[in-house]
């Protein structure tokens, strides 16, 4: 019992609705280093949306097939998940700091490189520059949240993933404005110097500014040197966020990749409005998360994740068997606002129990959602159709919600 309530007492100083601020001499620091760290969550979402626009192009510039390009891609997954245990080491060894400014800079300089590249393995070789970047800064960026959340003592960790999204979204818009007048060399050495000016004047508060490592409960002691244990009851419940995050993330993966399909397919809607599906999901999950503060200050993290995963299930039965195209768009923005909070919320959490290298295997378990989704999608419309393969993304949303509702009292602050 005393290991439980050490435990639930770290956890609610982490993530919870703790009382109390932090000491006035503390508040700049902790102002100037949030801001810093949010520029740095907007510059991620910027930087990939701005890559991820300009795929088309380097197809045709690569030659490669579907196929082989589908192989050259994975290495942006490859890369990312096999360097997010090694960067939760790497943030419990060194720092969250300097780990998330060294990754910044990386990911600046590896979105320039896709355009150089003339095969499809070449590009794949560059995607793992690129992919490792992405999921090293992906790691640091949520441990530091981590601490600043605990400092705060307000559970602000979806304020960052809003930055985020609102970073993707503009990525993408730039991104398709300038498309048919720069070529992706431009465009991307473009891209590439303005996330490194934003990454410059990112750096000095990050690493300046005196933030104290969040205490968890897998080591007791939030000491950059001391890495947490991922062993016993802390691991099993890592574990178990971690499939939170999956379930989540799979129909985030699945509703980019498949959503304009399923609309135009399925539903008749002309290219324009089939565009919209994805849109309108991402617009929502941003507005969700932009609120998710308020909403974690009012209804605490067990029941804005249980509540989250409901209404994202009942989204996605809307969007999937709607008879109309604006119907579904309806279930699609609902999916979006329950979605929203689900992912910061089980990695911020993950990263009380267990530090860096919790939110580093929590990190991992949502990146294999985000890989198995559309790939999933994709057999079980050829098995079946994608109205029914669609139906997956709300099974596993109330998975979530089950899930979270059954480990509560586990994994929760005491009290919510």
């Amino acid at each position: 019992m005393p290991t439980l309530n050490k435990m639930r007492s770290a956890l609610a100083g982490a993530m919870g609705r703790g009382s109390g601020t932090p000491p006035d001499s503390t508040l700049p620091d902790l102002r100037r280093f949030r801001a810093a760290l949010t520029a740095y969550f907007a510059l991620d979402g910027f930087v990939f949306a701005g890559w991820v626009v300009r795929i088309p192009a380097i197809k045709e510039q690569t030659n490669a097939s579907p196929s082989a390009l589908g192989l050259a891609l994975l290495g942006v997954s490859a890369g990312a998940v096999l360097t997010m245990i090694l960067t939760g080491r790497l943030c419990a060894r060194f720092g969250h700091q300097p780990v998330t400014v060294a990754a910044g800079f990386l990911l600046a300089v590896s979105v320039a490189l896709p355009p150089l590249t003339h095969s499809a393995l070449a590009l794949g070789l560059v995607l793992l520059v690129f992919g490792t970047a992405y999921g090293g800064i992906s790691v640091a960026l949520n441990s530091a949240a981590v601490d600043v959340v605990a400092a705060l003592r307000r559970p602000v960790m979806p304020s960052f993933h809003a930055a985020f999204s609102l970073g993707g979204m503009l990525g993408a818009g730039l991104g398709g404005l300038v498309a048919g007048h720069l070529s992706p060399a431009r465009h991307l050495t473009l891209l590439m110097l303005v996330a490194l000016v934003v990454a410059a004047l990112g750096a000095r508060p990050l690493l300046r500014c005196s933030v104290p490592t969040a205490p968890h409960a897998g080591s007791g002691e939030g000491t950059p040197g001391n890495a947490p244990g991922m062993t016993g009851r802390a691991g099993r419940l890592v574990a178990v966020l971690g499939l939170i995050a999956l379930c989540t993330a799979y129909g985030e993966g699945a509703l980019a990749d498949w959503s304009a399909l399923h609309l135009s397919d399925d539903l008749g809607a002309g290219a324009g409005l089939a565009a919209m599906g994805y849109s309108v999901f991402a617009g929502a999950m941003t507005v969700g998360r932009a609120s998710g503060t308020a909403l974690l200050e009012r209804l605490g993290p067990g029941r804005t994740l249980i509540a989250g995963g409901a209404l994202a299930s009942f989204g996605m039965l809307l969007g999937s068997l709607a008879p109309s195209v604006w119907l579904a768009l309806g279930g699609f923005v609902l999916t979006g606002i329950g979605l929203a909070n689900v992912f910061p919320i089980a990695i911020g959490r993950a990263g009380a129990l267990a530090g860096p290298q919790g939110v580093a295997a929590a990190s991992t378990f949502g990146y294999g959602g985000i890989l198995l989704g559309p790939v999933a999608i994709g057999f079980l419309a050829d098995w079946f159709s994608l109205t029914t393969a669609l139906l997956t993304v709300a099974l596993l949303a109330a998975f979530a919600s089950v899930v979270a509702w059954a480990t509560r009292h586990a994994v929760l602050p005491e009290g919510d």
